[in-house]
């Protein structure tokens, strides 16, 4: 999701595994990467949670191979999700209006995200994109929170200071 927009959602098939191989071969490379470009161009900056797979020495080759700009894990506190409010505010959300009703089925609840998704106004995204970027900013100003090490904000001070320039905030995509 972006202040550009927002890509389709992806399923998996049950039993497929979501392995380092399958992450960067079959949903970066032929899907993610492909959407985001269609929705950006040739600028964006992907930035992605600390999931095993988003981690590892290929993933991070990959992309900072193909993306034009990426928050590289280690450029991102672990388990901070004072700072990543789009988590908080998007998916609240949906989890609120899917299950307002008892969901039936599998079939009942991929109907439901497909739904709900295509029904989140730009404006939520826009804000909670605008919140992340205040909490970015926030903690630059008080040079981190106790549950990040001053080693992180130590290497990381001038990358958090780029991310509180207005120019690049429209085009940050956040991918879980």
């Amino acid at each position: 999701m972006s202040k550009l927009g927002v890509m389709q959602l992806t399923f998996f098939d049950a039993g497929v595994k979501i392995d380092i191989a399958y992450y960067c071969n079959v949903l970066l490379s032929q899907q993610l990467l492909p959407a985001i470009r269609h929705i950006s161009g040739e600028f964006f900056i992907f930035q992605q949670d600390s999931a095993q797979a988003h981690r590892a020495h290929d993933t991070i080759s990959l992309l900072e191979r193909d993306a034009p700009a990426f928050i590289s894990p280690h450029l991102w506190p672990p388990n901070s999700p004072d700072l990543n409010p789009v988590d908080y505010k998007v998916w609240s959300i949906m989890q609120h209006r899917i299950y307002q009703t008892k969901v039936k089925d599998l079939d009942n609840l991929k109907r439901r995200l497909i739904d709900v998704w295509a029904g989140i106004q730009q404006s939520l995204i826009d804000d909670a994109i605008n919140q992340w970027r205040k909490c970015i900013c926030a903690c630059v100003l008080v040079q981190g929170s106790a549950a990040m090490s001053k080693v992180w904000w130590d290497v990381q001070w001038s990358f958090c200071i780029k991310f509180c320039a207005e120019s690049s905030s429209e085009r940050i995509l956040k991918i879980h």
